[in-house]
């Protein structure tokens, strides 16, 4: 008889029954026999046994870092399938130099943060948080002062599976949107395809009403919207960041919605959290939660169900349909 796949988990135990309820945890023990502990530290000793004879590793938020002294604890490693998004915190070029397969749930994560997205822009289409802060102030807009999404502009920034996710959205919204796309990696035949004006992004922060960030978080995008182009913004845009802080200059972004000039709606900031007290967190012209936007609460096991496909996938031979190559990690999240 085969030898049945070994199999670690490796998250924290705190995620480990939502991402993993008992339906797929059954379906993942059917598959392989799988360590009955968590594994997110690898120099336990009682950890030992397990990742010598590791040869997938189901992960989640909290494993350990892939690095060459620990891979060296799982000679047997043949693949690290993840059940959360980015691999950038946990996988080290030396899982690629040996051969390791590496897949990510990210297109299990995407959905819920295109719908937030959306919400978002239908929130901003009608400048929601200024109208709301006047009602509360006892102040009732007349009615020629209100706005509506009908023609709005709206400005993606970056064609990722998020970006291109919302532009499909918006493209078959009712509203008529003019869909702006500012993408260095996007060709003016490949924006045809999307259905976008393809514009470079001083454009698009001039022509929009609606900015909304999807872009990977490099080093060349640190601070991609910057203090000149947010000064680029008319009076009235929204800007909305669901992707990572560090892509919007948290200081500038103060400065021009202090004036009241320019809102946005933030899921995620630089730093992150906002300290207690920061300006941000005081306007009313801000809307500012806390890193929601992916998978939440009973939507995790999404990312549960695509990682256990994914390691059938890979027991079958099958090629992952989340695999990531070294490659990627130059334009993704």
């Amino acid at each position: 008889m085969a030898e049945r796949p070994k199999l670690v988990l490796a998250m924290k135990p705190d995620v480990l029954d939502l991402v993993l309820p008992a339906s797929l945890r059954a379906r993942l023990d059917s598959l392989a026999d799988v360590h009955p502990g968590l594994v997110t530290d690898p120099a336990d000793p009682d950890a030992a046994d397990a990742l010598a004879n590791a040869q997938v590793l189901l992960t989640g938020w909290g494993c350990p870092v892939l690095d060459a002294p620990t891979l060296d604890r799982m000679p047997r490693l043949a693949a690290a399938i993840h059940a959360a998004g980015s691999v950038r915190s946990h996988t080290t070029p030396e899982v690629w130099a040996r051969g390791i397969a590496v897949s990510s749930a990210a297109d299990a994560n995407a959905a819920p943060v295109i719908e937030y997205t959306m919400a978002t822009i239908w929130f901003a289409s009608h400048r929601a948080l200024g109208t709301a802060a006047e009602y509360v102030a006892g102040c009732q807009p007349a009615f020629r002062r209100r706005q509506g999404a009908d023609g709005a502009t709206v400005g993606v920034i970056g064609a990722s599976r998020i970006g291109r996710g919302v532009i499909a959205r918006l493209l078959t919204a009712t509203a008529g949107f003019r869909v702006l796309l500012a993408d260095p990696y996007v060709t003016a035949a490949e924006a045809d395809a999307l259905g976008v004006t393809l514009v470079d992004l001083d454009d698009l922060c001039a022509q929009s009403d609606i900015v909304t960030v999807h872009a990977p978080d490099l080093p060349e995008t640190h601070h991609l919207l910057s203090a000149q182009r947010l000064a680029l913004l008319r009076d009235g845009t929204s800007v909305i960041n669901s992707a990572r802080g560090r892509i919007v200059d948290t200081d500038a972004l103060t400065r021009e919605c202090g004036t009241g000039r320019i809102d946005a709606y933030l899921d995620v900031t630089e730093p992150e959290p906002l300290p207690d007290g920061h300006p941000l967190l005081l306007m009313r012209n801000v809307l500012v939660t806390p890193h929601i936007a992916g998978c939440q609460g009973s939507e995790v096991q999404r990312l549960g169900a695509y990682a256990v496909d994914e390691v059938e996938r890979w027991l079958k031979g099958e090629p992952l349909l989340g695999g990531v190559q070294a490659a990627d990690l130059s334009r993704i999240a």
